[in-house]
Formats: C-alpha cells, structure tokens, sequence
C-alpha cells in the first residue's frame, strides 16, 4: 500500500495535473475499477457487513479527490477536502493512515518542505495500528532506492488498474480450485 500511495501521489504532484484533467481522469479509473474488484475482494473475506472497508482503490480514490480539493481555489473546497477526509477516511482500506500518507506526500512534492515527507513517514508508521506489524515501513528504503535508479520503463498506466481486480479475482478462483481438491481455508 505504502509503495501504491507514494507513487499516485507524487504523480498527482506534477504542476500540469489539475490543468489537464489528471484528477478527473484517475478519479475516474480508481471508482470503475473499484467497483469491478470490489466482488472480489468481499468473497475472499476479512471485510465487515459484507462491504467495510472499501479496498485500497477506494483509498486511493479518496486521497485524489481530496488532492483535487486541495489544489483549487477558496475556503470551500479545503473544507470539502477536511469532510473528504473525515467520512471517507472512516470506510476505505486503511483508513486515515494511508489517507493522510498520501496528501502528505502529495503536498511534499507540491510545497517542497521536508516536514510533510516527515509527517508521511508517521502516517506510514501508525500502520502499524492497522497491520500489527511494520512491514509497511519497509516501503521506505525500497522508495529511497528507487528513487537513485533511472530505468526507460514503457509507462503503462492501465496495468495497476487492470491487475489489482484481476488479481484478486485469479486468488479466488485458485482458493475456489484448492477447496474443492480439499484444502480448507478459513475466512
């Protein structure tokens, strides 16, 4: 997750996003293929009442249209982003962590001070309270290292929207195919 945020939001950080629709057009994605992996991700368990919390797309989607809020114009729209992240921080994967991580990260790139990178770093670590562990701060080192490499990747921005349902879907036919050999698996 960690790895996932850090990269939309430093995305949603170039200086031409909001001029050419950027926020329009991931938002967008995010709630289409949302929704397309959301059967899924209910079926293989771990959610509340059939639906809480809504997955990490919908997190994602969340930090984009607060991102959105907060870059444009007037009182209004920074209170929309504050009642954004109030009620949608409270259903999405991850909750208010991963949703403050990437506005943090998000404003590091647009204002360039050191202390959102900072505060990204604790939204990060209070993960913890969420994973019971800290494997989500292994994304730092990972995103440091990355950061010193340049590579020529075809960039291919279909290919996160089209795996996560895909992927989801493909653990659900082979727990499906593993049960029915008789392997049992408890949600």
């Amino acid at each position: 997750m960690p790895l996932f945020v850090y990269v939309m939001a430093y995305n949603l950080a170039r200086p031409d996003t909001l001029i050419n629709g950027g926020y329009s057009r991931i938002s967008q994605r995010l709630f289409i293929f949302g929704i397309v992996a959301t059967p899924a991700y209910i079926l293989l368990g771990g959610v509340l009442y059939d639906w809480w919390p809504l997955n990490i797309l919908f997190t994602l989607l969340t930090i984009c249209i607060i991102c959105y809020w907060l870059e444009m114009p007037g009182r209004i729209y920074k209170l929309y982003s504050l009642l954004a992240f109030t009620a949608f921080g409270a259903v999405v994967e991850f909750w208010w962590p991963a949703v403050s991580m990437g506005i943090l990260v998000w404003l590091y790139y647009k204002k360039e001070q050191g202390v959102f990178l900072f505060l990204a770093l604790l939204s990060c670590a209070a993960l913890t309270t969420i994973n019971q562990n800290f494997y989500a701060l292994l994304a730092v080192p990972v995103i440091i290292v990355a950061g010193g490499i340049r590579l020529n990747v075809p960039r291919l921005k279909w290919m996160f929207y089209a795996f996560y349902p895909a992927h989801l879907y493909l653990i659900l036919a082979l727990r499906a195919y593993l049960t029915n050999q008789g392997y049992l698996f408890f949600t």
